[in-house]
This record gives structure tokens, sequence and C-alpha cells, in this order.
């Protein structure tokens, strides 16, 4: 089964890369498959970069670690994206799909190896969906600090906060006296 999914490599990543294209918007899905240079088309590059890394990371089994950083390229540029979580991580499961069409019916002993490829992408969903919540979590804590630090700066701007000298073993540092 290794050198049936090496011989259809291309013609899999290339089905893949349609797939995840997919979920973008019809004209962002033409720039992100114009060429992909890292300068010009950032977003393509790394979408087609780490999915071949991720395929063949895949195909190895034992170096899941390698896949996990491929996946999490992935996830980092989908994080950003406004799109639902199932969306973001659903590419990962669907290659499933892609491998069962384009390897069509298999003897015994290759559907045995194809199933435990397709439990190694069922680890790396749930890896991805981690991931994902951390990536989202990180983006909503940027913005909660952007927010804490705009009104910090426009209540000081208009003169309504009071900053308390620290006083040493005091342990109320910045606390509003009487409160």
């Amino acid at each position: 089964m290794q050198r049936l999914l090496a011989e259809k490599r291309e013609a899999i990543l290339r089905r893949w890369l349609d797939l995840i294209l997919d979920s973008y918007p019809a004209d962002t899905r033409g720039f992100l498959r114009s060429p992909k240079n890292q300068f010009t088309n950032p977003v393509g590059h790394t979408i087609t970069e780490a999915i071949a890394s991720l395929y063949e990371q895949l195909l190895q089994g034992d170096r899941l670690e390698e896949a996990a950083e491929a996946m999490e390229r992935l996830i980092r540029v989908r994080a950003v994206q406004d799109m639902a979580p199932s969306e973001a991580v659903g590419f990962i499961p669907a290659l499933k799909n892609v491998l069962r069409q384009e390897m069509g019916q298999l003897p015994g002993e290759d559907l045995q190896a194809l199933q435990e490829l397709e439990q190694r992408i069922d680890g790396l969903t749930l890896q991805a969906f981690d991931l994902y919540s951390l990536c989202k979590e990180r983006l909503y804590q940027i913005r909660v600090d952007e927010i804490r630090m705009r009104t910090e700066r426009l209540l000081k701007m208009a003169n309504l906060v009071v900053e308390w000298p620290e006083q040493e073993g005091d342990g109320m540092a910045g606390e509003t006296p009487g409160a």
C-alpha cells in the first residue's frame, strides 16, 4: 500500500488541496490557487507545503510530532480566518475520503493498512481541534489585551486614572485606599 500511496501522492495532494480551498470564498480560492510563492501568496504557500509535509509524515506513521508541526502551521492560518471550527479542522478527516476515492478497491492486507492510516488521521483530527482551540484562545487574549490597553490610554488621556505609588511590604499596591 505504501507504494500505491507514493505513486498517487500528487493526485491525492491535488485533490486534498482542492477540498481545502473549497472552504474559501470563490475570489480567495482563485488567489490561493495561484503560484505558491511564500512572499506573494503566503497562505497558499503555507497550505501547499504543510499538506505535503503532513501527508509524508502520516504515511511514515512513526513521525507524528513532525506531522503535528505541519498541522499547526495549517491550523494557525485557519484559526485567524472567519470560519466555523468544524470547517477549520475538517480538512484533516476529509483526507480519508480523498484516500478512499484515489485508492479504489484494495486487497485485505492493504485495507488493514488503510484503516491504520485512517486511525492516525483521526488522532491528528483531535490534535488539530486542540490546536485550533489554543490558537483561538490566544487570539481572544490578544484582543482583550488590546482593548484593555486602549481603554487605559483613553482613561489616562482624559485624566480619569490615578496612579498610586507602590509601597514596599504593603501588598495593596494599585488598590484604592479605603476600598
